[in-house]
C-alpha cells in the first residue's frame, strides 16, 4: 500500500473511533495487514489500544503486539490484567515471545507464567535460557515436522496438525524418531507429489543449517547468501531445535549494520537509547563523549608537531596555508580505505588470510591517487601562491614539496585505514571500532611529520 492510500485508511480508521461505529471498525483492523494495524494503535492511548486490541481475533492479537516497539509493549502489559494478557503472549511469534519475556524482570516474569499453557511455559522458557547474540536466541519453533518414513498424504496431514503460521510453511522438515532432521521437502513438493508415495522420494538431504550456539550474524549472513525463506537450527546432537526465518535474519543485520556505524564514527552503541528521537541529549552525549575527549587529548601530538616547526612556517608562511588541506585529504583517504575493508570483512569477501593483498590493493589505489593529486596540489600551489611571499625560496620548490607531501600521506593514509580494521579482526576485536575520528587522529598526527619532514629535506 502506498503512502497516501495509509495515509487515507488510517483517517477512515480514525472516523470509526466512535462507540456506535466499533463494531466497523474491529472488522476493518482484522482485515487490515498486520503492521499498518499496529502502527495505528501505537498512536492511541494504551487504554484505547487494549480494549481494541482484545476484540481482535487472539491469533492477531499476537501478531499485533509483536510489532509494537519495546516501551509501547511495557506499558499494554502493565496495563493489562495477566489472566487476558496470558492470551496475546501465548500467540505471538515464539522468537518474539522470548524476547519480550527476557526483558521482564523476575518478579513481572513470575506474575505471568502461571496463566500460561504448559506447552507455551516451557517454550519461552526454553528460548529464553539461550545467550544473546546466538541462534537460539533469534530462532522461532513455528516450524512443522514429519517422521521420514511417512507417505506424501501423511506429511500434509501433519502439516494441517502442526498448523504453523502462513509464513513458515513453505518447508516441511524431516526428521527421524529421535528429532535428528534427515532432510526437509517444500510446500510445492507435496502439491506435485503423489500422495500415496513415500515422502523420501520428495526428499532435499542435502541442507543449509545452523547450530543453536552459532553468532547470529552469521546466521543471518548464511540466510542471504543462500536466499532461503527460513534456516533449520540444530543442536550438538542433529536435533532440530528451531528455524530463524528471514525477516528475522534481515532484523539481525540492521541492527549489525546500525552498531557498526556507530562504532566506525565513534559512538559507544547502547540498545537501550538505539531510537534516535526517544533518547535524551545526555544520553547521545555519554554515547560520544568518551571518543571524543580520547581523540581530543590525542591530537595535542599535532600541536606539538607543529609547534616544533613553528619556525619553519614562520620563514615560509606558505606552508601553513596547506596544512589543513594535507589534514583533510589524509583523512579522507583513511577513512575510505577503513569503509571498503570493513564492509568487505562484514560481507565475508576478504578473511585476515588475505592481508598481504589486502594491503598491496589498497597500495596500488593510494599510488594512483597519489599521483593524480601530486598534479593537482602543484597546480593549486602555482596559481594561488605569490611569488613575491617566498621571497628567496623557488615557487616551483615549495610546489614540489607540498604535492610530495600530499602524496606521502595519501599513501600512508590508506594503508593505515585498510590496516586497523584488520589489526582488530586479529586481536578478535570488532573492525568497526577502527572509527573514523580514531582515523582522523592518526593521520593527523603522522600527516604533520611527513609534511615538515618532506619540508625540511627539500628546501633546506
Amino acid at each position: 500500500m502506498n503512502n497516501v492510500a495509509e495515509l487515507i485508511q488510517k483517517e477512515h480508521w480514525q472516523g470509526l473511533l466512535v462507540p456506535q461505529k466499533e463494531e466497523e471498525l474491529i472488522h476493518a483492523l482484522q482485515a487490515a495487514p498486520v503492521v499498518e494495524v499496529a502502527d495505528f494503535l501505537a498512536q492511541l492511548s494504551p487504554t484505547k489500544t487494549l480494549g481494541l486490541l482484545t476484540k481482535l481475533s487472539v491469533t492477531t492479537q499476537g501478531a499485533i503486539f509483536a510489532e509494537f516497539d519495546e516501551e509501547y509493549q511495557s506499558i499494554l502489559y502493565r496495563l493489562a490484567d495477566k489472566k487476558d494478557f496470558a492470551n496475546i503472549f501465548s500467540h505471538m511469534p515464539s522468537g518474539h515471545r522470548a524476547d519480550f519475556y527476557q526483558k521482564l524482570d523476575g518478579k513481572e516474569q513470575a506474575r505471568l507464567l502461571p496463566y500460561l499453557t504448559k506447552k507455551v511455559r516451557e517454550d519461552v522458557i526454553a528460548l529464553s535460557a539461550y545467550p544473546s547474540e546466538t541462534a537460539g536466541s533469534i530462532m522461532s519453533t513455528d516450524f512443522a515436522t514429519v517422521l521420514g518414513d511417512r507417505t506424501v498424504k501423511e506429511a500434509i496431514q501433519k502439516l494441517k496438525e502442526d498448523a504453523p503460521s502462513k509464513k513458515m510453511i513453505y518447508y516441511i522438515y524431516v526428521v527421524d524418531a529421535n528429532m535428528r532432521m534427515i532432510g526437509f521437502v517444500s510446500l510445492k513438493d507435496l502439491i506435485m507429489a503423489d500422495p500415496d508415495e513415500p515422502l523420501a522420494k520428495s526428499l532435499h538431504e542435502n541442507f543449509i543449517y545452523a547450530i543453536v550456539d552459532e553468532d547470529q550474524e552469521a546466521v543471518a549472513e548464511k540466510i542471504e547468501k543462500y536466499g532461503l525463506v527460513a534456516m533449520p537450527i540444530l543442536n550438538e546432537e542433529g536435533q532440530l531445535v528451531g528455524i530463524v526465518s528471514y525477516d528475522d535474519a534481515i532484523e539481525v543485520i540492521r541492527r549489525e549494520q546500525t552498531e557498526d556505524m556507530e562504532r566506525f564514527m565513534g559512538i559507544v552503541s547502547d540498545e537501550e537509547t538505539a531510537d534516535y528521537m526517544k533518547a535524551s541529549s545526555f544520553q547521545h552525549f555519554k554515547k560520544r563523549v568518551a571518543w571524543i575527549v580520547g581523540l581530543f587529548v590525542a591530537g595535542f601530538l599535532s600541536t606539538l608537531v607543529i609547534h616544533k616547526h613553528e619556525n619553519l612556517l614562520g620563514r615560509i608562511t606558505a606552508l601553513s596555508m596547506y596544512l589543513p588541506m594535507i589534514a583533510a585529504t589524509g583523512g579522507n583517504a583513511g577513512s575510505q580505505a577503513a569503509s571498503v575493508v570493513i564492509r568487505a570483512l562484514s560481507l565475508g569477501q576478504i578473511t585476515l588470510s588475505d592481508w598481504l593483498g589486502i594491503i598491496l590493493k589498497e597500495a596500488k589505489v593510494a599510488i594512483l591517487l597519489a599521483m593524480f593529486l601530486f598534479v593537482l596540489a602543484f597546480m593549486k600551489v602555482l596559481l594561488l601562491s605569490s611569488f613575491d611571499t617566498l621571497e628567496s625560496y623557488n615557487v616551483y620548490r615549495v610546489a614540489f614539496t607540498i604535492g610530495l607531501a600530499l602524496s606521502i600521506q595519501v599513501i600512508n593514509s590508506t594503508i593505515i585505514g585498510a590496516s586497523l580494521p584488520l589489526i582488530a579482526k586479529y586481536f578478535n576485536g570488532d573492525p568497526a571500532v577502527a572509527a573514523s575520528p580514531a582515523i582522523t587522529t592518526i593521520v593527523d598526527i603522522t600527516g604533520m611529520i611527513i609534511y615538515f619532514t618532506v619540508a625540511m629535506a627539500v628546501l633546506f
